[in-house]
């Protein structure tokens, strides 16, 4: 794959590593390609039945595009600064937005740019006292981009969302809590890798199929009349109710016992 991105499968659990540590794990074109390609694959992947991603070292989660590198290709006049967004962002947003199985975000330290927006797409997001977020986009004369336009103002209203993003600030750990950015903080930032390493593995005991379809069904309804998303919504329960785990589930209630899923 490459040595900037690490990736650990243990049982039904892939953790995925963003290993630039010294460079704040900064998305430069190698570790941008190996992403992609490694969240497609996984995504596709029936085995892996639950995704954390996070970054290593304790500084930052991700502070988004190497700006060092971006301003090299934009000085040799490389068209990549342009077209990175279509080439590496939206698809490895995507990748983790509509992956049929939870992402867990382990987020230590600063998460900015398109390290934050990353981070939005994921399905839960676990941080611990050094958890930041910053909306940096402005800061450097661009826009938001992976996602961040439809992810922040959908966790936290149109008003804050434009407000973080206009007038871009560092939002610590416990204001993220309050806004929704954070979905649990740990009180120590050691613990957030294992804590995210250990619910994925609980609910990657789940049903998975079901998983998928509730992602399916919110991410439609967002955006769609309540007509349209009833219609989903029998779609995604007749995929659901056909499953072996339906099955095992409805056994299981009537048999007083834990339900044994097995994604499928």
């Amino acid at each position: 794959m490459s040595d900037s991105l690490i990736v650990d499968r243990t049982e039904a659990v892939a953790t995925v590593t963003l290993n630039r540590p010294k460079a704040m794990n900064a998305l430069n074109l190698e570790l941008k390609e190996a992403l992609k390609q490694a969240l497609t694959e996984l995504a596709a992947d029936r085995a892996v039945r639950a995704i954390v991603l996070t970054g290593a070292g304790d500084r930052a989660f991700c502070v988004g595009q190497d700006l060092r590198e971006h301003l090299q290709l934009i000085e040799a006049k490389d068209p990549a600064p342009l077209s990175t967004v279509t080439d590496h962002y939206n698809p490895i947003t995507l990748a983790l937005a509509q992956a049929p199985k939870p992402v867990i975000a382990a987020v230590r330290g600063t998460a900015a740019g398109a390290g934050a927006s990353f981070a939005y797409a994921a399905d839960f997001r676990l941080g611990g006292p050094s958890t930041s977020f910053l909306m940096a986009f402005a800061n450097i004369g661009l826009t938001a981009d992976s996602g961040a336009s439809w992810t922040l103002q959908r966790l936290v209203g149109y008003a804050k969302a434009i407000d973080l993003m206009m007038v871009p600030r560092k939002v610590e750990a416990a204001e993220a809590l309050e806004l929704g950015l954070l979905t649990t903080v740990m009180d120590d930032d050691n613990k957030v890798l294992m804590a995210a390493q250990q619910f994925a593995a609980r609910i990657a005991a789940g049903p998975t199929v079901a998983y998928a379809q509730i992602k399916r069904s919110l991410a439609f309804s967002a955006t769609h009349s309540l007509a349209d998303s009833l219609a989903l919504e029998a779609q995604a329960q007749a995929t659901a109710g056909a499953t072996a785990d339906h099955a095992e589930a409805v056994a299981a209630f009537v048999a007083k016992r834990q339900p044994n899923f097995r994604g499928e």
